[in-house]
Formats: structure tokens, C-alpha cells, sequence
């Protein structure tokens, strides 16, 4: 018979905080997602022992040090190939990655679109503030074309990566993007993260006050943000604005933005967001859309089912040894062709 007297462990925030003095600028965004994570972490209820925090390099990666968990500060880019590791060596472990627009999208490309590819058991912070902070503000990956920094004085020619399309390019299986100060919504949109079997990217759009600062102010500007941010939810109708009478509909393949009750439109026109969908075509219509033209999208965009890498290594694992002749050493040295050497 259980024993219904076993107390469990209820954590709040704090209780992730450290001890370590955190370096971030004051004012920087990252203060606010690391609030979010404690947050979420003491919702989701798992033993401490049983979170790693894995990081790169940069501004954001120094997150490990700042959480009362198990972490791991690695190298430049490779926070992907350590995180990945780390679940598939401990796949009980809740594994969250800290990496930033520099860290994952250009050293550690190659690691990110795999580890989509792979759908490895994970969350991955995704910190999008344009810029290489860390270094002293040159252009990133993300950085939009035309940005003047340290290393485009006269402007990048370059033109930027748009993180959701390229996860879903790679397979993704969910993808989410929240705002650095909304932290209720960053909380929830954090444990529907952990709560997704396989990798669960979130792009958070942060604030770098020294470098590039209010580089998401077309979306954030107090005065114009509830017309510029849709608030996504499954199963419920893609309606925004200061007075809720915006809304997406699908027109000849594209999306567009339409106020009801003007040039005909109803609310049932408006389109229900269908996170579970398995074409990923709308989901990454709705990634992609930018201001001014288009509202952005938060919430989780792409919550989908499929197998996870960890779970698919394992039972082929156990598939094998069931099936094989080989139970010990001395099967393996005396398989195949042998000989005496006298």
C-alpha cells in the first residue's frame, strides 16, 4: 500500500535563485527571463537534482551561475552538443539550454538544426536581443538589415535569420517566442516548453540597453503594442488590439490582418489557431509576420507530436541486444572466425 504520508516538495522561485552576484546591466531584459525560468521551474515541481541548466558563450549564458540547480557553463557554441549529451546520457534529467542569437545561430548553427532535427528531449532558450552583447555590440545573425554596430558602421548587407523559420526548416516540433518583460506569459509559455516531448524551442525577444537598445520597439512601445502583438492560444480565434477587433485571415495563401466588422469581415472569418498541426505552413506564416505590416506572433506558434531522439536510441538499443547472439565478453571473443596461436 502507498504511503499517503510521504511529504513532497513544494519550491517557489527562490528557491532556484543562488547565491552568486548576478552581472548583467541593469535594465537588461535577461533580469526578467531569469525571474520567468525560476518561476516556471518551481511550477513544474520537479526535485532540483533533476534540472541542468546548460549554456554557451555570451551575455545570456551566464545563466547557470544564477540558478540552484545543476549547470554547466560550456563553450562557444556548443551548448547544443553538451545539452544533447547530457539528455541522452541522463534522460531523466529536465535539460534547459541558454543560448543567445550569436551563440546558437552562427558558431553554433550547425549544433542547433540538428539538435531540431534530432527532436532531442530539451528546452532551448533562444535569447534574440540583434547583437553580440558579450563582445561590445557587433552585428549578429539576427541583426536586422542595414544595422549600424561595431563591426557594419556603414550598415550589414547581410540579411538576417528569422529563428522560427529555420526550426521549422530543421524539423521543429515546437516553437514558441515570448517578450523579455512579460513575465506571466514567459512563466507559461516556459512549463508548456517543459511539458513538450521533444525540443522545445522559445526565441525570447530581449532588450540589450547598451547596445541595442529598444531594437524590438515597434513591438514593445506602450502605446502601440496591443495593436502590434498577437497573443497566439490553440483552439482559439487570432484576435489582438487595444479594442479586440483585429484579427488574421487566410487570403489566397497569405495571411492578412483585417478589423471585424469593416469591408465585411465577422469574427467567423477569423482564423483558429491550430498549434497541433502537422503541415507546418501556417505555422510558419505566423512566425514569420513582422511589423508594421503584421502583428507579431507570441505564444507557442507549433506544438506538435513525434517521437524523441533519446526514446528512439534507446529502444533501438534494446531491439539489438534482444535480438543479438552476444550476451557477454566471452561471446564476443568467441563469435565470428577464431583460431589457437600455439
Amino acid at each position: 500500500m502507498a504511503d499517503t504520508n510521504i511529504d513532497v516538495q513544494k519550491y517557489v522561485a527562490k528557491d532556484f535563485k543562488s547565491d552568486q552576484e548576478i552581472r548583467w546591466c541593469p535594465g537588461c531584459g535577461d533580469h526578467a527571463v531569469l525571474n520567468a525560468v525560476q518561476r516556471a521551474m518551481a511550477e513544474i515541481g520537479k526535485p532540483k537534482e533533476e534540472y541542468a541548466v546548460i549554456s554557451g558563450i555570451g551575455c545570456s549564458s551566464r545563466f547557470p551561475y544564477y540558478m540552484e540547480t545543476y549547470g554547466f557553463h560550456t563553450i562557444h557554441g556548443r551548448a547544443g552538443a553538451i545539452a544533447s549529451g547530457v539528455k541522452v546520457a541522463n534522460p531523466k534529467l529536465s535539460v534547459w539550454q541558454i543560448t543567445g542569437d550569436g551563440d546558437g545561430l552562427a558558431i553554433g548553427g550547425n549544433h542547433f538544426i540538428h539538435e531540431i532535427r534530432r527532436n532531442v528531449n530539451l528546452n532551448i532558450l533562444l535569447f534574440n536581443n540583434e547583437i553580440y552583447g558579450l563582445t561590445k555590440g557587433q552585428y549578429s545573425p539576427t541583426s536586422k538589415l542595414g544595422s549600424k554596430t561595431k563591426t557594419s558602421p556603414y550598415g550589414t548587407v547581410e540579411r538576417p535569420f528569422k529563428v522560427g523559420q529555420l526550426a521549422m526548416g530543421a524539423g521543429s516540433t515546437f516553437f514558441a517566442r515570448v517578450l523579455d518583460n512579460n513575465i506571466k506569459h514567459a512563466t507559461k509559455t516556459f512549463v508548456e516548453a517543459e511539458n513538450h516531448k521533444g525540443a522545445s524551442l522559445v526565441e525570447i525577444l530581449v532588450n540589450c540597453v547598451i547596445y541595442n537598445d529598444m531594437t524590438h520597439g515597434m513591438i514593445t512601445d506602450k502605446e502601440h503594442k496591443a495593436d502590434r502583438q498577437l497573443f497566439l492560444e490553440h483552439g482559439k480565434k487570432m484576435i489582438y488590439g487595444k479594442e479586440m477587433n483585429k484579427g488574421i485571415v487566410l487570403n489566397h495563401g497569405h495571411l492578412k490582418t483585417v478589423t471585424i466588422g469593416e469591408d465585411g469581415f465577422t469574427e467567423d472569418d477569423i482564423m483558429v489557431h491550430d498549434a497541433h498541426n502537422q503541415d507546418p505552413i501556417i505555422h510558419m506564416m505566423l512566425a514569420n509576420m513582422q511589423v508594421p505590416e503584421m502583428p507579431v506572433a507570441f505564444g507557442v506558434i507549433r506544438a506538435v507530436e513525434m517521437d524523441t531522439y533519446e526514446h528512439a536510441l534507446e529502444t533501438r538499443i534494446e531491439e539489438t541486444k534482444a535480438a543479438s547472439k552476444i550476451h557477454s565478453m566471452d561471446d564476443l571473443l568467441n563469435s565470428g572466425s577464431t583460431w589457437m596461436v600455439e
